[in-house]
This record gives structure tokens, sequence and C-alpha cells, in this order.
């Protein structure tokens, strides 16, 4: 089973995740978790991403399938249990690349999970997420920067996943467990 968790920033992607990855033993590919490694390490690769993130934009298609492509390369036993993607794709092109990369490897996306949350709510979590994690991503100016970026290049992936017949909308407000336990029920089919 390889899924999808869709959904603004501050939408509980990471959170969801993390228990999905725990239940169902999937793999997790957080192409963010990635990129902020090679930031810390201060390769090349994370230079350029850096330039990126730090002014709340998204990073190159092409550089995003690349690193996607390096990680199954190195690793290709991680499509056989399933895979959870966080944050990846972000666009159309990268769902696209995706599906085209997953068909090499004879596999594909079984169901996007999208977490949906009020804009007031998701400013409110990331606020509250910088207090306490010390992300610099998460201030206010670049945190609407981010939900700019995210209307108007990944959320019509919304729309692709629908007329795939793959979106499935997950209420993102609510406790951990709650939002899980729909989440769940939605993933029912493709155990």
């Amino acid at each position: 089973m390889n899924i999808v968790i869709f959904g603004a920033p501050g939408s509980g992607k990471g959170t969801q995740s993390e228990k999905l990855i725990e239940h169902y033993g999937l793999h997790h590919i957080s192409t963010g978790e990635v990129l902020r490694s090679h930031i810390a390490k201060g390769t090349e690769l994370g230079k350029v991403a850096d330039s990126f993130i730090s002014k709340g934009m998204l990073i190159p298609d092409d550089l995003m399938i690349a690193v996607l492509e390096d990680i199954f390369k190195n690793d290709p036993s991680k499509l056989e249990k399933g895979v959870i993607f966080d944050g990846f794709p972000r666009t159309v092109p990268q769902a696209e690349a995706l599906s085209k990369l997953l068909d090499g490897y004879n596999t594909e996306i079984h169901a996007v999970v999208g977490l949906e949350v009020a804009e007031e709510e998701l400013i409110r979590r990331m606020i509250e997420r910088g207090k306490q994690s010390g992300r610099s991503d998460d201030n206010i100016d670049t945190i609407k920067k981010r939900l700019e970026v995210y209307r108007s290049q990944t959320e019509p992936l919304k729309d692709y996943y629908c007329k795939k017949g793959s979106y499935h909308a997950v209420n993102g407000n609510g406790s951990v467990e709650e939002i899980f336990g729909h989440i769940g029920k939605t993933l029912e089919p493709f155990k």
C-alpha cells in the first residue's frame, strides 16, 4: 500500500504519517526531512534547497524527483512493504513523475489522504510548532508565503488525484487519535 499524505503546511501530515507508519509498517519518505538533513550538513543540495525553503518557496520539480530516484535506487526494498509519501508530490508535474517512477517498480499510489484544515487553524498550529521546535520556517511571514504557494502550486494536486479516483478527504480537525481513526476507515479497502 503506497499512500500520499496530502494537505496544507500545518495540517498534521507529519504527525499522522508517524501513526500510519507504526500501524501499517510502511516506510516513511519525507522529502522535507531529507532536504532539512542536507541543509544541516551543508551539502550542495542543501544549499540549493535552503535558497528556496528559507523564502517559503517550493523546491524545483526536477530536484525533488532526483532526490526521490536516489532514495529508491539506494533501497528499492522500501516499495515492497509500502511507502507513505509525506510532503511529496507538491505539484502536478511531480505527481506525474512519481507515477512514472513507481511504474518502473511495478507499483502505484493506492490512496491519497487529504487532511482538510481551515487556514486560521493551520497558522495557529505552525506558530505553536515553531515555538516548540525552533523551526526557522515557522514564522508568520514565511507561513503566509508557504500557504500562498500551497494554494497556487500544490492545491491543484487535489483535482489531479480526484480525477484519478485516489483522493480521499479527511477532516484534519480534532485530536490526533480522532483524525487517525478517520484515516483508518478511509484506508480499509486498500489493506
